[in-house]
């Protein structure tokens, strides 16, 4: 039996799999839905098999954060290209594994991929389905829970690719903690304070400076001052509250934590 473009926009409009690919099922199945529909699913499933062993090197990290804030979750979903990354079905698959994963709280992405979304099928399931709509290999790489007392908890996404979740020391406006969220994705301090800063960090930059004032030729405390001087520039330039703070260049984000009587 002739099977009709009208029956063939309808699989592809239940299914998302391809024109041809669409007309063959019905043909092979003459013109029942349902099994083409079944067909489909099958043959899907066996191509995103194939597509699984693939590398998928980009992807997007999607931000959840409760309403009393007091739990977050960064999740890290990658597909082959930057083409699918940008697709609204695998940013959207993204925001649902996030809200998942926030609900059940899953002890590792073992236990997250058998977890039920909004659809009823598992997150297993709807990465099979994305995958043999897309035609990309996509993989849910990571996640992390982040805990803390109501009011604490904010977060900040960087064009898809960067997540930070900050919480404060003190319940505050939402707005502060999403602040400084944002500063940490783009000036990527090492830690907090001088007082977090890693000793064989600190050792090895002491290390190098003393070496380089060394050949100055000065005198022996006038090397110490230069090193001092310098490993003083590198605990501002690499810890969070030395920092000028991105949006205020002219205060350190420890003064404009101060203003609101809150600290990281």
């Amino acid at each position: 039996m002739p099977i009709t473009a009208i029956e063939v926009k309808a699989l592809r409009e239940r299914t998302g799999a391809g024109m041809m690919e669409c007309k063959k099922a019905l043909t092979e199945t003459n013109g029942d839905l349902d099994e083409a529909i079944a067909l489909l699913r099958k043959k899907g499933a066996a191509s995103a098999e194939k597509k699984s062993g693939r590398i998928a090197a980009e992807g997007v990290v999607e931000l959840g954060v409760n309403p009393d804030r007091s739990l977050a979750v960064l999740v890290e979903l990658n597909c082959e290209t930057d083409f699918v990354a940008k697709d609204d079905s695998f940013k959207s698959f993204a925001r649902e594994i996030a809200g998942a994963v926030m609900n059940s709280r899953p002890p590792s992405i073992e236990d997250a991929v058998d977890l039920a979304l909004s659809g009823g099928h598992t997150i297993e399931a709807a990465r099979q389905e994305l995958i043999a709509k897309i035609g990309e290999n996509i993989s849910l790489r990571r996640f992390e829970l982040i805990e803390g007392e109501a009011g604490t908890l904010a977060g900040y996404v960087h064009g898809s690719r960067i997540g930070v979740v900050v919480q404060l020391s003190t319940s505050s406006e939402e707005e502060v903690g999403r602040d400084i969220a944002m500063h940490i994705a783009a000036s990527r301090p090492l830690c907090i304070d001088e007082n977090a800063m890693p000793a064989e960090v600190l050792q090895k930059e002491q290390d190098i400076y003393s070496a380089q004032a060394a050949e100055s030729g000065k005198p022996a405390e006038i090397v110490e001052k230069m090193v001092s001087g310098r490993i003083s520039k590198f605990l501002k330039e690499n810890t969070l509250v030395g920092q000028p703070f991105v949006k205020n260049p002219d205060q350190t984000v420890g003064e404009m934590l101060a203003t609101h009587d809150a600290a990281v």
